[in-house]
């Protein structure tokens, strides 16, 4: 064998080994970027019931909990039909076999469209954690052994969400952080002793003791004070910055010590139901936000020197009340899925240009996030009705539709190793090759 020769065959042997490294998972709720997006390809632009299914697996009962996909495995928060108890499930990624399922805990607390497993997991590659609507708190290798466990409720007061305490964690450079943005005062039982503080804490994920908490004040009053959203890191002049949206405010704390950093009020009419359920994205240099109950999009500059955190562009038109934003291949994604048609809107994120906006329709509301890949954006409602769209472009296409009969459907569509995992009230599907 020449040199020459030998040389391509060592390249060629180098490459076939790497191929399968690069599969990008689903580690937490927005995935891999904070941003509903993957640079995954080759995802299926179809499926039926007997083409592009890899598997199916049976569920315990509903949630609104994401699945996230980490190192080969699937993790599920799911309640148990019939009762009260909560489990943490993981699949085998490939084959669909569940590997474990563990209960958690019970709770008997019923609220509207909601239970108590809406929280995602969160996975780094050799743990999984997952969060709860009681306040349960709990850390797992892979192979399902407990590594800890605690509930920040019975440490710190009652979670006090109008609909359920439903932030998901995010797993970011070492910490494991949870956020509790509330009203001052609980709804319904346990009772508080006094005014209830809301807070930010990082979490050391190998022992789950607390690194810091933050207090995190706000001038909103009632349900205004509650938040559903989740933090996202934020990286700009190689800091990193950890953004919260809720109780009026965007705000940013220092990821080491939690101090506070910045902070800008986006909404300064204060009303009693001005709660934020879509989580924060950024791209582009901006922070977006939306604000509640349809009230508008906005593109925020963060502070730099002596300037202030200022709005830069608003979006009024089709805007949502639960859907968190897309960033994907330097657009903007806005998923109104209640009102006018139920809408997706494709904006230039520099300065709120309309690319294209297009009617997705349907029987049930979208309030799901959309998800993207491989230039298609995935959504799903709570009818079962799933839509694929085509990112980018100047027009909206719907490239594909379809059906199932299994719901309420309340989680976002997760992408990893070039398959869709899609969360039904009964099972988990694994979609592509």
């Amino acid at each position: 064998m020449t040199h020459s020769k030998s040389m391509v065959l060592v390249i060629l042997v180098i490459l076939v080994s790497v191929v399968p490294c690069l599969a990008t998972d689903w580690p937490q709720w927005r995935g891999p970027f904070f941003n509903g997006s993957t640079d995954e390809v080759d995802l299926p632009s179809s499926w039926s019931e007997t083409e592009n299914v890899a598997w199916i697996s049976p569920l315990p009962g509903r949630s609104g909990a994401t699945a996230v996909v980490s190192n080969g495995k699937v993790f599920v928060s799911s309640m148990v039909e019939g009762t009260d108890e909560f489990v943490a499930l993981c699949f085998d990624a490939e084959t669909g076999k569940q590997l474990w399922r563990n209960s958690v805990g019970s709770d008997s607390r019923r609220y509207p469209r909601n239970n108590m497993v809406s929280p995602s997991p969160a996975a780094d590659g050799t743990n999984v954690f997952f969060l709860y609507g009681n306040g349960d708190l709990v850390g797992f290798d892979f192979d399902g052994n407990k590594l800890w466990s605690r509930n920040i409720e019975a440490e710190y007061g009652n979670l006090a969400v109008k609909f359920g305490y439903s932030n998901s964690p995010l797993l970011y450079d070492g910490k494991l952080y949870v956020v509790v943005i509330r009203r001052d005062r609980p709804y319904r039982p346990p009772a508080a002793d006094g005014p209830l503080d809301s807070y930010i804490m990082a979490l050391n994920p190998k022992t789950g003791q607390t690194i810091w908490k933050q207090q995190r004040k706000s001038n909103a009053f009632d349900e205004g004070m509650e938040t559903y959203s989740t933090p996202v890191p934020l990286i700009r002049n190689d800091k990193v910055e950890l953004l919260n949206t809720g109780a009026d405010f965007v705000t940013a704390n220092d990821p080491v010590t939690g101090k506070e950093l910045w902070r800008f009020e986006h909404w300064q009419r204060k009303v009693r139901d001005s709660r934020t359920i879509p989580s924060l994205v950024t791209g582009a240099g901006f922070v977006f936000g939306a604000r509640h109950k349809h009230n508008g999009l906005f593109a925020l500059q963060p502070p730099d020197g002596d300037k202030g955190a200022r709005i830069v562009w608003e979006f009024d038109e089709a805007t949502p009340d639960c859907s968190t934003p897309l960033f994907y291949q330097g657009r903007l994604y806005v998923l109104d899925g209640i009102r006018r048609g139920k809408v997706v809107t494709c904006l230039d994120p520099k300065t709120g240009k309309q690319f294209w906006q297009g009617k997705i329709g349907g029987r049930g509301p979208w309030r799901a996030s959309l998800t993207a890949g491989d230039g298609k954006l995935y959504c799903i409602n709570e009818t079962g009705e799933i839509v694929v769209l085509r990112a980018g472009g100047d027009r909206f296409e719907v490239i594909f539709e379809t059906k199932t009969d299994e719901t309420p459907i309340q989680s976002s569509i997760s992408i990893a190793n070039g398959r869709l995992f899609i969360r039904t009230a009964e099972n988990l599907y694994c979609i592509g090759r």
